[in-house]
């Protein structure tokens, strides 16, 4: 699938943020840089266009999309269409440390009843990659103690042995989102008005990832930018953090180096520090192995 849009200046900048991590290395005439996030190449034209190309380039192309269409008549019309899913009994997942070359993937499923709604505003529940690790560690213990969850912890190691070209990440998300979802359902009986997951992948797709598991929750609404739109969402997505920094810091802890998060240039220079204190089979057991940064790694320490 080819999805192209045309982009002004504003949300370029935004996107050669978004993806510095993630560049080819080749250059090409006329481009700006290309990409690659997970199942979708991102190619920026000189032009102002950009093309996604790939299984999910519809899903990644419509979070910039959504960006430029951001009117005040649109607006006003997303946000009585966001409003039902706001204030209602919901159930939704999330997950964190996907983009993180350290620390392990996390998916919390949370059922918000719409009695709750109002609590979780006051704590200022939202979007866990707009809030800082200090506040998330505060009010995660708060949200955990007001609503049902279920949560799965995968180590890097886990994550590894998983990683083929068969079973690529967003496979890997998808198990893990049914599996809490599934379970917290089946386990609380909530009633519910939905059941939301942010869109990493189109429904059809979603549900090829899960071929050959018997259980499987059905019925999900999936939706761009759900941890702003859903609190069952944010209120995952803050667990998941939460779960994800103790993790973490156990992982530095042992080590006795500080880890950096994310996947730039100042992991590379700790994935050396690693292999060099450690050994590669280390690095094998503690990062996500497929990442770019583990060639970069292991070149700078041969040469």
């Amino acid at each position: 699938m080819n999805v192209v849009i045309r982009v002004n200046d504003e949300i370029k900048e935004k996107m050669l943020e978004y993806y510095k991590d993630k560049k080819r290395d080749k250059v090409i005439p006329y481009v700006v840089f290309q990409a690659q996030d997970e199942d979708t190449v991102i190619t920026m034209y000189e032009s102002g266009k950009v093309m996604f190309q790939g299984v999910s380039a519809d899903v990644d192309a419509a979070m910039w999309g959504v960006a430029l269409e951001n009117t005040k008549e649109n607006k006003e019309k997303q946000k009585k269409i966001d409003a039902k899913y706001f204030n209602c009994s919901s159930v939704g997942s999330d997950e964190v440390g996907t983009g993180d070359y350290f620390g392990p993937i996390v998916v919390t499923a949370c059922y918000v009843k719409k009695e709750d709604v109002e609590f979780l505003e006051k704590l200022g529940v939202g979007d866990s990659k707009k809030i800082d690790d200090s506040k998330i560690m505060k009010i995660a213990p708060e949200i955990a103690k007001k609503v049902k969850y279920r949560s799965l912890i995968l180590t890097n190691e886990e994550y590894n042995q998983k990683y083929s070209k068969e079973i690529n990440m967003n496979k890997i998300k998808a198990i893990m989102h049914n599996k809490v979802l599934y379970q917290l359902v089946q386990e609380e009986k909530p009633s519910y008005d939905y059941i939301i997951v942010d869109e990493f992948a189109r429904e059809a797709r979603y549900y090829e990832y899960l071929n050959g598991i018997n259980d499987i929750q059905r019925g999900i609404t999936f939706m761009t930018k759900a941890e702003d739109k859903n609190l069952a969402v944010a209120s995952a997505s803050i667990i998941s953090r939460y779960l994800f920094l103790k993790e973490f810091n156990k992982l530095s802890d042992s080590l006795h180096i500080p880890l950096p998060k994310g996947a730039g240039c100042e992991v590379d220079k700790i994935g050396e520090e690693i292999v060099d204190k450690y050994g590669e089979d280390k690095l094998k057991k503690i990062a996500k192995y497929n990442f770019k940064n583990t060639d970069r790694i292991l070149h700078t320490l041969i040469y």
